[in-house]
């Protein structure tokens, strides 16, 4: 079999979708296979946070910093808003976190859902990534100095270290280039590939039905 026809056949590109909600549920479900729900739901309560966030943060070196006290202390429910993005994002790494442990204990990573289990990761990898990118947008020094140590490990990479710091800081120091692109990351790119390998994962999950426990 060649890796084109092994996509096609564990990504079910060849055959029709049933109806949303028309699904097998296995015997011996349990409340650990509700945590992948849980993931999304986090996720969704992040990205709706994030939008109202997004209209009063100023990814500016010089007024970052004071657009988070100003959501604070004087947008209508601002302190709330930004503490449901914080606490969903921390529930969305736990919740994946237990997911990807129940996944790997039952074994729900054996063929045919091997593809999917690549694509979960890809998605775990992103919501790392969103959170290291999102964590430097206070611009305060915790945040500044987290991110100096971040980008560092990446530029001790052999070889490629020193281009690949230049690509993540947009300079050889963090600055408000730095700022910028992780915004940019953070809101836009990020987003997006999440999307698509969310999309990708929900698709196979549909065709290949939720696994059988053990």
């Amino acid at each position: 079999m060649s890796i084109i026809d092994w996509f096609l056949d564990r990504f079910r590109l060849k055959t029709l979708h049933r109806g949303i909600f028309d699904r097998d549920i296995p015997e011996g479900i349990n409340y650990f296979y509700c945590f992948g729900g849980i993931a999304f739901t986090a996720l969704l309560v992040c990205i709706i946070s994030g939008l109202f966030l997004s209209v009063h943060y100023i990814p500016s070196e010089k007024e970052a910093y004071q657009s988070i006290i100003k959501i604070h202390e004087e947008v209508y429910l601002g302190k709330l808003i930004r503490g449901l993005h914080k606490w969903s994002a921390n529930v969305l790494i736990v919740s994946i976190v237990i997911h990807s442990i129940r996944v790997f204990i039952t074994k729900s990573y054996r063929p045919p859902r091997e593809l999917n289990w690549i694509v979960g990761v890809l998605i775990f990898v992103v919501v790392m990534l969103e959170s290291f990118t999102g964590y430097l947008l206070l611009w305060d020094q915790k945040a500044y100095w987290a991110t100096v140590v971040g980008t560092n490990i990446a530029g001790s990479i052999p070889i490629i270290g020193e281009t690949v710091l230049l690509l993540i800081r947009g300079d050889y120091e963090v600055t408000g280039k730095t700022l910028i692109r992780f915004y940019s990351l953070h809101i836009l790119w990020f987003p997006l590939i999440m999307m698509i390998l969310l999309w990708a994962h929900f698709h196979m999950i549909k065709r290949l039905g939720i696994s059988k426990p053990l």
